[in-house]
């Protein structure tokens, strides 16, 4: 089995008149038969499913990756945020950087993506922050078929070496104007990306975006990148409905 969704749901209002349901879920590792608690988001008329990969030393908890996948939410886009450690893995502290490691759990979080027939339909796109957006961006290498679009907040793209040549998808990456070291990082990393690309560098933002209005403005650069891009890979399929 790829996954178990608990039969609860909670129903929540999302601007005027916009249904969403919320509810925890379960993401098979299909290597050992772990489970990884996940949280997912699926607004009516959804365009398109976004999976979250965070960062080292973070969970599905981060306060960060939440508040974009609300946003996400509200702008009718489905969103699944997941532990990508189990807690015996999280406690060494050699797997939080472990890129291949967490790739695979991308990967994992996919193929739930794909088998649940809530989201199965909808284009996927994939949101990394810190080392999850190289595991993110290795798991699009491996996923061109699947995968939709990626964006990188705050990222460390060049950890996705030899993979980043292979990923197909359309790849934005956001960088904070005082994330010094970071930055050059992924202007190396950009320029050996062969997908569309965009590199966006938001001014006076550090590594976590903390800034008044930095995280607005990632929100807002995702937004347009993921509706852009996933609306154009389901052309005219119609979406199903939250229920």
């Amino acid at each position: 089995m790829i996954g178990i969704k608990e039969a609860r749901a909670r129903c929540v209002i999302l601007g005027p008149m916009k249904k969403t349901q919320e509810w925890p879920v379960e993401v098979e590792v299909r290597r050992t038969g772990d489970m990884l608690p996940g949280d997912l988001c699926l607004p009516e008329g959804a365009r398109g499913l976004v999976i979250f990969a965070h960062g080292s030393g973070s969970s599905r908890l981060s306060p960060r990756n939440r508040m974009v996948a609300e946003a996400l939410c509200s702008a009718g886009l489905a969103t699944l945020l997941f532990d990508l450690l189990t807690p015996r893995e999280a406690a060494d502290r050699r797997n939080v950087f472990d890129i291949p490691l967490l790739a695979e759990r991308v990967t994992d979080a996919i193929a739930w993506a794909r088998h649940d027939p809530d989201v199965s339909s909808l284009p996927l796109g994939l949101f990394g922050a810190s080392t999850g957006a190289a595991a993110a961006l290795v798991a699009a290498a491996a996923e061109p078929e699947a995968v939709g679009a990626v964006v990188s907040r705050g990222g460390r793209p060049d950890l996705a070496d030899g993979a980043l040549g292979a990923v197909r998808a359309p790849t934005l990456l956001i960088v904070g104007g005082n994330d010094f070291g970071v930055i050059e990082l992924n202007e190396a990393a950009f320029a050996r990306l062969r997908c569309p690309k965009r590199l966006e560098i938001v001014p006076g933002a550090t590594h976590l975006f903390e800034e008044p209005g930095a995280l607005e403005e990632v929100v807002r650069l995702a937004t347009d990148w993921f509706l852009r891009h996933l609306s154009a890979e389901r052309g005219d399929q119609a979406a199903p409905r939250a229920r």
